[in-house]
């Protein structure tokens, strides 16, 4: 074959190929789902698990502060939901906290200040486990990471999660104490913070998990709190998909079809 062949053949292949954008849906078999509480609410989310083949691996998502317009699509989760089961075999669940409403309903209840949403993680974690869904991680964004730092130790002990990721922790609502307490887990916990983050940075992240100092701090350069950009969300997406499904990362950026 002459040179010149060969570049027809790699330009006719790369023009059947798509990129992946901010708002590309890839096939998964997408579950509409209830979560009822230990306090006796119905929750709201979405289950994505791959199309036709069993999930390596799951996720159990945990959205940012509901009084700041935080809910289950927030555009890095929705993402995350989006291509994971596609792209790594990773299943998704996807809730509203109680209170909060999203095209997909409103869960019921009332805001918690993450104490009570205490019960919705819990339900979230059952969940999986009732599915016989791999044991999955966590990931907490913003004041998601609040929810799983106060109260997700139990699942650990019980053997109920895999590992957590805690994105833009600012660490408001957490205490000293219930830092400290992480420093026993036996699971792996990473902390990815943004360089200008406006509430928690990077040094000052290693300051305050330096009581818990199996917890690893990873520093995202020139990332901000909410991850706007393609650029950070693929950051995100690779990190999280190569802790929850060793080697399945870098994900691809483009698409057959």
């Amino acid at each position: 074959m002459s040179t010149d062949e060969t570049s027809t053949d790699e330009t006719r292949t790369d023009e059947t190929r798509t990129e992946i954008r901010s708002g590309t849906e890839l096939p998964a078999r997408r579950t509409d789902v209830e979560l009822v509480t230990d306090d006796h609410l119905t929750l709201v989310g979405e289950l994505a698990e791959p199309l036709g083949r069993p999930a390596r691996g799951t996720l159990v998502t945990l959205h940012p502060l509901p009084t700041a317009q935080g809910f289950m699509d927030s555009h890095v989760l929705k993402k995350a939901a989006a291509r994971l089961p596609a792209l790594a075999d990773i299943a998704v669940l996807r809730f509203n906290f109680r209170s909060v409403t999203s095209p997909r309903g409103t869960s019921e209840g009332v805001f918690g200040d993450g104490v009570s949403e205490g019960f919705d993680l819990r339900a979230a974690v059952h969940e999986t486990v009732a599915r016989g869904l791999p044991t999955p991680w966590l990931l907490g964004w913003s004041f998601g990471t609040e929810v799983v730092l106060k109260h997700a130790l139990e699942h650990v002990a019980s053997g109920d999660v895999a590992g957590v990721v805690l994105l833009s922790p600012p660490l408001h609502r957490t205490s000293e104490a219930e830092l400290a307490r992480w420093a026993d887990v036996d699971v792996p916990v990473v902390a990815l913070v943004p360089e200008h983050d406006d509430f928690l940075r990077p040094d000052e992240a290693v300051e305050r998990f330096a009581v818990a100092p199996n917890v690893r701090v990873v520093p995202v350069a020139g990332a901000k709190h909410l991850w706007v950009g393609e650029r950070y969300v693929r950051i995100v997406l690779d990190a999280v998909a190569d802790l929850v499904v060793p080697g399945s990362a870098p994900l691809p950026t483009h698409v057959d079809g």
